[in-house]
């Protein structure tokens, strides 16, 4: 199945539900205008649910059509790195239609939605409420990988004696370097920003010294604390998942668990 980009103008669309975009070939990204201080809980627990395959893209600076600009030039990079993609477009501003036009008729796959529930091949099957979404999902992931069957004895090698001599027979010095998929692995970090230093080590400080809050909304607010209110969400988004990225944080559900230095190895 093909990476389904979605490109999210916030501005013009407050989407509050990412429930149905949690399927693996979901790639999520949500542009914010400078007002766009204040989001959905329900929002940022999905962004935070679907880890590395989502982020936010902040504009520091309004202007006129700022915004739709830095969507097209996101669209533009991603289809560099993945034209076999699917990219859908969530605003009302028809504006992007033209563009859209245009690449369809290069082969590029990209509609414009109002929703995302009316995003092109959309199944909008009735979800009960998000937790149990959530709760689905991370049920889907504590699932164990399946054991590798044993190898059939009608599929053992007939000819053992033949097997054997090739094995034993030297190799051969023209050696054919791995391929590395680089739109795959351009693709899996989907573009994203890198955290700022400053306010990881804030924040990051601030938990080690501290009592640690126990749900992913309280650290949040923790964080967003320590590294100041004027902050926008989306840096601390990134404060946030680096913690998990490295290790730091530990996310079950909604709950958190640190593995985190002492002050005094801290200090040292």
């Amino acid at each position: 199945m093909p990476t389904n980009y979605v490109l999210i103008d916030f501005e013009n669309v407050q989407v509050k539900s990412l429930a149905l975009l949690q399927g693996e070939h979901f790639r999520v990204k949500v542009f914010l205008g400078p007002k766009n201080n204040k989001l959905p809980v329900e929002l940022v627990l999905a962004m935070q649910q679907l880890g590395d395959r989502a982020d936010y893209i902040v504009l520091e600076v309004s202007s006129a059509n700022a915004l739709d600009f830095h969507i097209t030039y996101y669209l533009g990079k991603l289809v560099a790195v993945d034209p076999t993609g699917v990219f859908h477009i969530i605003s009302k501003d028809k504006g992007f239609d033209l563009l859209i036009k245009h690449l369809n008729t290069r082969n590029i796959s990209c509609t414009r939605s109002a929703s995302i529930e009316q995003m092109v091949g959309m199944v909008t099957a009735p979800v009960a409420n998000y937790a149990d979404s959530l709760a689905a999902t991370h049920k889907a992931r504590a699932k164990p990988a399946p054991k590798p069957k044993a190898p059939s004895k009608a599929l053992s090698d007939p000819h053992p004696k033949a097997a054997a001599q090739s094995k034993a027979s030297p190799k051969s010095n023209s050696k054919t370097p791995p391929k590395v998929d680089l739109k795959e692995s351009s693709a899996k970090s989907f573009l994203a920003p890198t955290v700022d230093e400053t306010l990881f080590t804030l924040a990051f400080n601030d938990l080690v010294k501290r009592t640690r809050p126990g749900t992913t909304i309280k650290l949040m607010n923790t964080i967003h604390a320590k590294c100041g209110k004027e902050k926008p969400v989306a840096e601390i988004q990134k404060v946030y998942d680096a913690l998990v990225s490295r290790g730091y944080v530990k996310v079950s559900g909604t709950k958190v668990a640190y593995v985190l230095p002492s002050q005094d190895q801290l200090a040292s």
